[in-house]
Parts: structure tokens; C-alpha cells; sequence
């Protein structure tokens, strides 16, 4: 397969259309986070269908001070990879294609939503992608759109967007891609140094830390619902060897081993000792949300969640994110 570079939406939109459109959205730098991207639009569009993959760093959403103009540029190599993964086209277009008049002066609000975590952190981010990512659409005209989990507020706002504004594309999150180590791949991990790379470890670390408590914390309450009424629930978990669990009898008893809180406290003991580290972690956030809106969870929540964190080293700003289910309590 031979891939096209297009630059204008003149060129894309006088392409022959048959079977489903699959567009991913990228600002380039393509790693292997985004090759899973193109390969899982690539099996929705089928054979007969088409996969467009864009390439525009967005200028909206990058604020004062942060990395637009050393984000990498490595449309040679993007292409390479796009065309590995399965990419019909590649849109790059220029940022007069598509913002013609400039900086646009009507642009897509992200709503309450947008100011927490990554939008507290930089102001006006998720107006700005939201604006680009509603043009693209517009512009590339797709039957689905695909978004990487790693960016989980992100994907968050694109899906509401979409629902709230009626756009009709399917909108469909692809799980976050990490290295042998654990590290979720991303562009900006090439500005790491090898001792700045070890200290970023502890993000995912951190997650791991929350994931592994929150599983203890399921089974647990899978095994608590089984006890009979006539069983003291703490006892009956001291039984089985949790001492952690048990300790907390007020919450055994209340058939909640450990807690939303407990999932934080786990993921936030890695996170404190690496900002002991050489060089430290610098904590933005941790945060154990509901995706829904992403506001913080309370420990009788039941359903989807999202633990985040964000934090710099070095001069690196990183993001990442695990998914958590917490189940109905009896």
C-alpha cells in the first residue's frame, strides 16, 4: 500500500469514496501509540473502506510559555509509519488551510469540563482542540474517528462534543500503548533525558501502585457479598489473609474494602517518593475521576472511573492515565 500525501481539503474531498471513512488525528511525531491507532482504523474502515490519518500541530492549543515551536516535526518518518500501519492518506495541511482567516474569532467552548485537571493546568487547551478537532472533522468527513485513551479528558470532550453537537461520527478510544517498562508512549518522551526517563517511570508506577489496590479492594467486595449475613465481614476478610482490608474494619463491615481513597493513598506513596528523586517528579495532579465529567469520585461510587496524573520532569510535562470499573456494592 502506497500512501498519499494531501495538503488541502480540496484534494482529499475529490477522492473517490467507497466503504467507511476512519480518520486518526495527530500533530505527527508518530510512534507506535499512533500506529495502533491507524491499525485499529484501519480493521473499522475494512478493505473497501479508507484510512486518513492527520498531521497539523495545532497552535490554538498550546498556551504562553509551552512547547509549540520545539514540538517535534517529522512528517518524512510520520509518513513512513502511516503508510506501515495501513494509512490510505495523510492530511497535512498547513495552518492557513485550516484556519484561513487567521485565529479563529468563533471557536467550540469545552464547558465546565475543560477547566478541570489538564484545563486548570493550561488554561484554554481543550478550547482550542476542541476548535481544531471540530474543523478536521469538517474537514476530513469521516464515518469514525479514532482518539488514543491515553488523552482520557481529551477523548472525554471529543465524545461530548460530538453527542452535544450532533456531529453523527462514531468516536471510538483505543487503549494507551506503553513500553517494556511501563511508560505510556508519547511524542514528548524524546525530550527526556535517561535519568529524567527513570524518574518518569513513577507516573505509571503510580498507577499500577492504585490499580493493583483497587483489584485487592474488587475482590474483596466480590468476596464480602459472599459471606453470610450471620459472618462478621471483617472477620471473615481477616481470614482470607487481607490484612489491609481487614484492618479498616469500619469499611469491610460496610462491604467497601478500602476505598476510592485507598486507591489515591496507593498511587500517591509512589508519586511522594519520587519527588525525592534525582532528577524529582513535580506533581501537577493525581486524580481518580468519573469520566463522565471528571469530577473526583466519592468512595460509595460505582461504575466507570479514570485515575490520572500529570507531572513534569525536567522541562517534560507528562500525562497518563489507567481506567477503573468499581463494582455495585450488595
Amino acid at each position: 500500500m502506497t500512501t498519499t500525501l494531501l495538503r488541502t481539503a480540496g484534494e482529499l474531498h475529490a477522492r473517490t469514496r467507497e466503504g467507511r471513512r476512519a480518520v486518526v488525528m495527530t500533530m505527527g511525531a508518530l510512534h507506535e501509540g499512533h500506529a495502533t491507532l491507524i491499525r485499529t482504523a484501519r480493521a473499522i474502515a475494512g478493505p473497501d473502506g479508507e484510512v486518513v490519518v492527520t498531521v497539523f500541530v495545532n497552535p490554538l492549543q498550546f498556551g504562553a510559555g509551552e512547547d509549540l515551536d520545539r514540538y517535534p516535526r517529522t512528517l518524512e518518518a510520520d509518513l513512513k509509519i502511516a503508510e506501515q500501519a495501513g494509512a490510505d492518506v495523510v492530511f497535512a495541511p498547513s495552518v492557513d488551510e485550516v484556519y484561513p482567516g487567521g485565529r479563529p474569532e468563533v471557536r467550540i467552548s469545552a464547558g465546565p469540563m475543560g477547566g478541570r485537571l489538564e484545563g486548570a493546568t493550561r488554561p484554554g487547551h481543550f478550547d482550542g482542540m476542541l476548535t481544531v478537532v471540530g474543523k478536521l472533522l469538517h474537514l476530513t468527513r469521516p464515518d469514525a474517528a479514532l482518539f488514543g485513551q491515553k488523552d482520557a479528558q481529551q477523548l472525554a470532550l471529543v465524545r461530548r462534543m460530538v453527542r452535544d453537537l450532533n456531529f453523527g461520527i462514531e468516536i471510538v478510544g483505543v487503549p494507551t500503548v506503553r513500553e517494556d517498562d511501563g511508560l505510556a508512549l508519547s511524542s514528548r518522551n524524546r525530550y527526556l533525558s535517561p535519568r529524567e526517563r527513570s524518574t518518569a517511570l513513577a507516573l505509571s508506577q503510580a498507577l499500577f501502585a492504585g490499580c493493583d489496590r483497587h483489584a485487592a479492594q474488587e475482590a474483596l467486595r466480590a468476596r464480602a457479598r459472599e459471606v453470610p449475613a450471620t459472618h462478621a465481614r471483617a472477620e471473615a476478610l481477616s481470614a482470607i489473609g487481607e490484612s489491609r482490608a481487614a484492618a479498616d474494619t469500619h469499611a469491610v463491615a460496610k462491604a467497601v474494602p478500602g476505598s476510592a481513597a485507598a486507591v489515591r493513598a496507593a498511587a500517591r506513596l509512589v508519586l511522594d517518593e519520587a519527588v525525592r528523586l534525582d532528577p524529582p517528579l513535580e506533581l501537577d495532579y493525581l486524580a481518580l475521576v468519573d469520566p463522565s465529567d471528571f469530577t473526583e469520585i466519592e468512595d460509595d461510587f460505582t461504575g466507570e472511573a479514570v485515575l490520572a496524573v500529570a507531572a513534569r520532569v525536567g522541562t517534560t510535562r507528562l500525562i497518563d492515565n489507567l481506567p477503573l470499573t468499581f463494582g455495585a456494592a450488595s
